[in-house]
């Protein structure tokens, strides 16, 4: 990134989600573009956060292992009704993208998003629609992701794994067992 970003007068940022490598990544990238990145890896915790301190900004994943992202999209809006906030899921629907929409998300994206396709969705006017992905994933990586975060999610069991993904379970235990593609 060559020019600053204009982030306005406050540059407080948000971060919820229950993958910790994720949020330290992205945590790291948000910083690098000059916002001031606080994260939390709960409802509970992006709720008091948001309680004490409602940020400018905010990314909030959808699935959280103590409940919905929704509820604190809900108290962010509360709090600070100009915030920007962007609902990322790995489990896109739009159901769920109406969902957050209406109840005051700025923008949904689909995991696995990078740090330019948040910040982007964050400082995209109202009336004009992000750009689209200069890099978009090959369709065998967008596959590969989510049979990680499948198996992620079984805890690492590859059976249940593969009855979930609806996949035989030698061909699932194949596929883990290479590097994933480009």
């Amino acid at each position: 990134m060559t020019e600053p970003l204009d982030l306005g007068d406050d540059k407080s940022l948000l971060l919820v989600d229950d993958d910790e490598a994720f949020l330290r990544r992205l945590a790291k990238a948000m910083e690098k573009r000059g916002f001031a990145v606080e994260t939390a890896e709960s409802v509970v915790a992006g709720k008091a956060i948001a309680n004490v301190r409602p940020p400018a900004y905010a990314v909030v994943d959808l699935r959280l292992e103590d409940g919905n992202g929704l509820d604190v999209v809900e108290l962010l809006r509360a709090k600070r009704p100009e915030s920007r906030i962007v609902v990322l899921t790995g489990y896109g629907a739009i159901a769920t993208a109406v969902a957050a929409v209406k109840i005051g998300a700025t923008d949904y994206l689909a995991k696995p998003a990078d740090a330019n396709d948040v910040t982007n969705a964050l400082l995209a006017g109202d009336a004009a629609l992000p750009p689209p992905p200069e890099n978009p994933m090959s369709a065998d990586r967008v596959r590969w992701e989510h049979i990680q975060r499948v198996y992620e999610l079984c805890d690492r069991n590859v059976s249940e794994t593969a009855r979930r993904l609806s996949m035989h379970r030698r061909t699932l235990q194949r596929i883990l067992a290479k590097r994933s593609p480009r």
